[in-house]
């Protein structure tokens, strides 16, 4: 599974290393070229450059249009080139395949902050799930949840394979709510519970 990831900070944030490191931060490692033009295949369509292993910026276009190098482009992985790993500034891709536990949301009974969240997966044997195990899940085992929950970088976000009209009308999508104030009690969580 390849999903598209930057931090906190928001885009274009991360150089090479700091790429890296928040891939690893979410169980996964830099994909490759030949990952994303699988993604790109399977339909991933993506208008901000990451960064890939080989340490060139590209990005995935299905459905051109003008933001993403044009409307009359053809679709495709549009290509940066190398880049400067210490200098230059992008998102990443990031890839996980491994898919070893159980992912879901956690029925509660009221809404949560952050450090609520991370008690209540705690408190369920389980730990707050990270943004790889919310994509590999929603890609992998088709997972659909209509609820936005917070994941362990401080995002709050939801996975719907089955688009619908308050959810995600028009595709399916691991859809991104932000990185709201964790003191806000307004979502609910999804947690993980890996297998030992």
């Amino acid at each position: 599974v390849v999903f598209p990831y930057y931090p906190r900070l928001g885009r274009y944030n991360l150089n090479f290393y700091d790429a890296e490191r928040a891939c690893r931060d979410q169980d996964a490692v830099v994909a490759s070229f030949d990952q994303l033009y699988a993604a790109w295949r399977g339909k991933l369509d993506w208008c901000n450059a990451g960064w890939l292993s080989d340490g060139s910026v590209q990005y995935p276009i299905t459905n051109p249009r003008e933001p993403c190098g044009g409307k009359n482009m053809a679709p495709g992985v549009r290509n940066y080139g190398l880049r400067d790993k210490d200098k230059n500034h992008y998102d990443v891709f990031c890839f996980t395949s491994h898919y070893k536990g159980r992912f879901y949301y956690l029925i509660h009974p009221s809404k949560l902050t952050y450090d609520e969240a991370v008690q209540a997966c705690q408190k369920d044997g389980a730990q707050i799930a990270k943004v790889g195990q919310m994509y590999a899940a929603w890609k992998l085992l088709g997972f659909d949840r209509c609820d936005a929950g917070w994941l362990a970088d401080g995002s709050v976000r939801y996975p719907i394979s089955n688009p619908r009209r308050r959810c995600s009308p028009t595709e399916a999508a691991v859809r991104f709510s932000g990185f709201p104030d964790k003191k806000h009690k307004l979502y609910g969580v999804y947690c993980f519970k890996g297998q030992h």
